[in-house]
């Protein structure tokens, strides 16, 4: 069973940026409720979508120079990439069929 890896500003660049498929990053913190909602549902994304896109998660507290530099300013943040490029982002504890939408389209 997949689950969503941990990233953080030392290898975000090889992972995320030239990462050959779209990527999900989930930006969550501690005491985060929203972010506790939404972490099973991140995690089984990223077991559907094994070998066909990446997903992965930073914690905010202990990357804050990667939230700086996203404009994260609230969480969680849910920001998909392609190509090295943010394409789109949700925000706050959405729905699996959402996320597994969203990135669907990216492969598509």
């Amino acid at each position: 069973m997949s689950k969503a890896v941990d990233v953080t500003g030392a290898d975000f660049e090889e992972k995320v940026l030239k990462s050959p498929v779209p990527v999900l990053v989930d930006f969550w913190g501690y005491a985060c409720p929203g972010c506790d909602l939404v972490a099973p549902h991140v995690d089984a994304v990223a077991e559907q979508f094994e070998g066909r896109a990446r997903v992965f998660k930073v914690n905010t507290s202990e990357e804050m120079d990667l939230a700086v530099e996203y404009g994260i300013f609230s969480i969680p943040a849910l920001l998909f990439f392609k190509e090295g490029e943010v394409v789109d982002q949700l925000l706050g504890a959405v729905p699996q069929a959402q996320l597994a939408a969203k990135l669907q389209s990216l492969i598509d």
